[in-house]
C-alpha cells in the first residue's frame, strides 16, 4: 500500500504536459515577425557587456587573444542555441526551457527550471536597471547618487545597498507600463534602440581599426620594461611601469591558452540572453520558422560585434593599459579622440535599454506559462483586452523594482548564471532524449492494443512501436549496438533515456572532480574512466535509430552537440562559488514550498488526470486531444506520455 502511494507520488512529480501545437490557438496577440525576434535577441544579448567586458578580460585573462575567447564562448553558446532552436520548431508555445522540460522530463524538473528562470530574469532586470541609472548619473555628474546618499542612506552593509536607487525603480516602472501596453509597441522601441547600438558599435570598430596598429598584438615585455621605453600615446596615461605579471609573455597570447579558456568562461555570459526569443512562441506569426532563425541569427550578429569591438580595442591600446571599467572611452582618449566618449555613452545607454527590455520581456511570459499550468497562483495568468499578460507583467515589474531599490546585487548576479545554465543543460538533454523516441501508430490501432501492451510490459520483452504489430524486440548487446529496426522503437527510446540519465550524472561528477580535485593521480584516473564511459554511452545513443519526424529545424550532429552542450554548461555551473550555491538553495526551498503546498494540487495536468483516471492508468490520458493533429505532432505528444511511464526523471 505504502509502495503504491510512493509510486503514485513519483508519477505525479514526473507527469508530463501534453501540448496542442495548433499555432492558431493562442490567448496572446500574434504580431511579431522574424526581424522583431532577431532585434529582441540581439538587444537582450548585446547589452552593456560589450562596453565593459572586453577591457577586463583582455587585461586580466587573454590579452589580444580575447578574440579567440569570444570565438570559443560563441561556439559554446551556439550549441545551446541550436537545442533551443529545435524545440522552438517543435513546441511553438510560451514558456521557453520551462515548457520544453515539462513536455519531456516531467513536472518537477519543469518547475525547478521555471523557478530558476524567474530568479535569473528578476536579478537581470534589477542589475541592468541599476547599471542604466549609474551610467546616466555619470553623465550628469553623479548628482542622483549624492542626493540619495545624503537623504536616503541605508545602514545595513553586506545586506542592503548603500542607498536606494530611485531612478532605477522609475526606469523599471516605465518599461513595465510599456510592456503591459502591448508587445508590438515594446518590439518597436527595442528595434530603434538596437539599431542605434549597432551603429555606435560599427563606428567604434571602424575607427578602432583605422587608429589601431598591429604592433599592439606583438608587444615584447623586455622592451616595455626597459627604462627608456616610451609609449606611442598622445597622452601619457601612466607614469609607472607595468609589472612583469601584468604583461605575461607578450605577443598575441600573453597568458597562454589557459588564459584564453579562462577568458572564454567569462565571455560565455556575454552571450546569455538569446533564450528570451524562445518565450515568444505564442506571439510570433510563424513560430516554427521564425524562432530558429531568430536564435541563430542573433547569436551570429552578437559574435561579430563582440569580435570586432575586442579586436579594435586591443589594436588601439596595449592590453596591459586597458581600463577594466570603461575601456572604450579610455582607449579613444589614448589615440587622441577624446570626444568619442559621448558616442560611447549614447551607445551604452541604448545597449542597457535593450538589455533591460530583453530581461523584462521573458519574465512575465514564464510566470504566465507557469500560472496557466497551475504551478503558480492562477490570478497571474490573467490576459488584458490587448492580449498582453497584464497581471504577470505588473508582478514581474514590482518584484524587479523592489530588488533594484533595496539590493546592490553584486553578490546575486552569479545566481543568474545558475538559473540560465541549468535551463541550457535541461534543454540539451531534452533534445537528446526526444529525437530517439518512437513515432506512434495510428490512434485506432493504439486504442485497440492498449491491453496487450500493458500485459507485454510485465515480461522481459519490449513491444516495438516501430515495426509490424505483434512483433517483439528483445534486449541484447547485439540490438544495443546494431538495432534491427531502422525506425525508433520503445526499446531504443528506453535505451536512450537510461543512457542520457546516466551520462547526466557522470557529467556532474566529472565537473565536480575537474574543478575541485586538482591534478592528483587518483583524480586524473577517475576523470579518464568517467570520460571513457561517457564516450561509450554517446556511442550507444548514436547507434540508435533517429526519429524521422519532419521539423523546420533540427540540431545537426546528434548526439554530439547536445552532449557537449550539457558538459560545457554543467562545468561552468561548478565554477561558481559556495556562497552562490547557498543562495541558490534558499531560493529553491522557497520554490519547493510553493510547489508542494499549491502547484502539485492545482496543476492543470493533475486536474485532467483526476477527470480521466482510467485512461491515465493505461498511459493514454489525452488521446481525445490528438484526433485532429498531423502525424508528426501526434508522435511528439504521445512521446510525452510514454516518457512518464518509462520513469525518465533523472535528467
Amino acid at each position: 500500500m505504502a509502495l503504491a502511494k510512493l509510486l503514485g507520488f513519483g508519477k505525479q512529480l514526473l507527469r508530463v504536459k501534453v501540448v496542442d501545437c495548433n499555432t492558431e490557438d493562442s490567448r496572446l496577440s500574434r504580431c511579431l515577425n522574424t526581424f522583431d525576434l532577431v532585434a529582441l535577441g540581439v538587444g537582450s544579448t548585446l547589452g552593456a557587456g560589450v562596453y565593459v567586458l572586453a577591457g577586463a578580460v583582455a587585461r586580466e585573462n587573454s590579452g589580444p587573444a580575447i578574440v579567440l575567447s569570444f570565438l570559443i564562448a560563441a561556439l559554446a553558446s551556439v550549441l545551446a542555441g541550436l537545442c533551443y532552436a529545435e524545440f522552438g520548431a517543435r513546441v511553438p508555445k510560451t514558456g521557453s526551457a520551462y515548457l520544453y522540460s515539462y513536455v519531456t522530463v516531467g513536472e518537477l524538473w519543469a518547475f525547478i527550471t521555471g523557478w530558476n528562470l524567474i530568479l535569473s530574469y528578476i536579478i537581470g532586470t534589477s542589475s541592468v536597471a541599476r547599471a542604466w541609472s549609474a551610467t546616466f548619473d555619470e553623465l550628469v555628474g553623479k548628482r542622483i547618487e549624492h542626493f540619495c546618499r545624503e537623504y536616503m542612506a541605508m545602514k545595513a552593509p553586506g545586506i542592503l545597498a548603500e542607498y536606494p536607487d530611485m531612478f532605477a525603480v522609475l526606469i523599471i516602472i516605465t518599461l513595465t507600463g510599456l510592456l503591459a501596453f502591448g508587445v508590438k509597441e515594446s518590439a518597436m522601441v527595442n528595434k530603434v534602440f538596437t539599431c542605434i547600438n549597432i551603429l555606435v558599435l560599427l563606428f567604434m570598430v571602424v575607427s578602432g581599426l583605422v587608429k589601431g596598429t598591429l604592433k599592439n598584438w606583438q608587444l615584447d615585455p623586455e622592451e616595455i620594461l626597459h627604462p627608456n621605453y616610451t609609449s606611442n600615446s598622445s597622452l601619457n596615461l601612466t607614469d609607472t611601469l607595468p609589472t612583469k605579471e601584468s604583461l605575461g609573455v607578450g605577443g598575441f597570447m600573453p597568458f597562454g591558452f589557459t588564459g584564453v579558456l579562462s577568458g572564454a568562461a567569462t565571455c560565455f555570459y556575454a552571450f546569455v540572453g538569446f533564450d528570451c526569443i524562445a518565450t515568444t512562441g505564442e506571439e510570433v506569426k510563424n513560430p516554427q520558422r521564425a524562432i530558429p532563425i531568430g536564435i541563430v541569427s542573433s547569436l551570429l550578429i552578437c559574435f561579430v560585434a563582440y569580435f570586432g569591438v575586442s579586436a579594435a580595442l586591443t589594436l588601439m591600446m596595449p592590453y596591459y593599459m586597458l581600463d577594466s571599467n570603461s575601456p572604450l572611452p579610455v582607449a579613444f582618449k589614448y589615440v587622441g579622440w577624446g570626444g568619442a566618449k559621448y558616442a560611447v555613452a549614447v551607445g551604452s545607454l541604448c545597449a542597457l535599454s535593450t538589455s533591460l527590455l530583453g530581461s523584462m520581456f521573458p519574465l512575465p511570459r514564464i510566470i504566465f506559462a507557469m500560472a496557466r499550468d497551475g504551478l503558480l497562483f492562477s490570478f497571474l495568468a490573467h490576459v488584458s483586452e490587448r492580449k498582453s499578460p497584464i497581471t504577470s507583467t505588473v508582478t514581474a515589474g514590482v518584484l524587479s523594482a523592489i530588488m533594484a531599490f533595496l539590493f546592490d546585487l553584486k553578490d546575486l548576479v552569479d545566481l543568474m548564471s545558475i538559473g540560465t545554465l541549468l535551463a541550457y543543460t535541461l534543454v540539451a538533454a531534452c533534445v537528446l532524449v526526444l529525437r530517439y523516441q518512437p513515432e506512434q501508430p495510428s490512434l485506432v490501432y493504439q486504442m485497440a492494443n492498449t491491453q496487450d501492451e500493458v500485459e507485454l510490459s510485465d515480461g522481459i520483452s519490449v513491444p516495438s512501436m516501430g515495426i509490424l504489430p505483434g512483433v517483439e524486440e528483445r534486449f541484447s548487446f547485439k540490438t544495443l549496438l546494431f538495432p534491427d529496426n531502422p525506425e525508433p522503437s520503445t526499446l531504443s527510446g528506453f535505451t536512450v533515456n537510461i543512457c542520457a540519465s546516466v551520462m547526466g550524472t557522470l557529467i556532474l561528477v566529472f565537473s565536480i572532480l575537474a574543478v575541485q580535485g586538482g591534478i592528483a593521480v587518483w583524480n586524473v584516473i577517475a576523470l579518464s574512466v568517467i570520460f571513457m564511459v561517457c564516450l561509450l554511452l554517446t556511442f550507444i545513443i548514436w547507434r540508435q535509430p533517429e526519429s524521422k519526424t519532419k521539423l523546420s529545424f533540427k540540431v545537426p550532429l546528434l548526439p554530439f552537440i547536445p552532449v557537449i552542450s550539457m558538459f560545457v554548461n554543467v562545468y561552468l555551473m561548478m565554477q561558481l562559488d559556495k556562497g552562490t550555491w547557498i543562495r541558490f538553495s534558499i531560493w529553491m526551498v522557497i520554490g519547493f514550498v510553493i510547489y508542494f503546498a499549491y502547484g502539485i494540487h492545482h496543476s492543470a495536468e493533475a486536474a485532467i488526470a483526476r477527470s480521466s483516471p482510467d485512461m491515465e492508468m493505461n498511459g493514454f490520458k489525452h488521446d481525445h486531444e490528438l484526433e485532429d493533429m498531423p502525424p508528426e505532432k501526434e508522435a511528439f505528444l504521445h512521446y510525452a506520455i510514454n516518457n512518464t511511464e518509462e520513469d525518465d526523471g533523472d535528467l
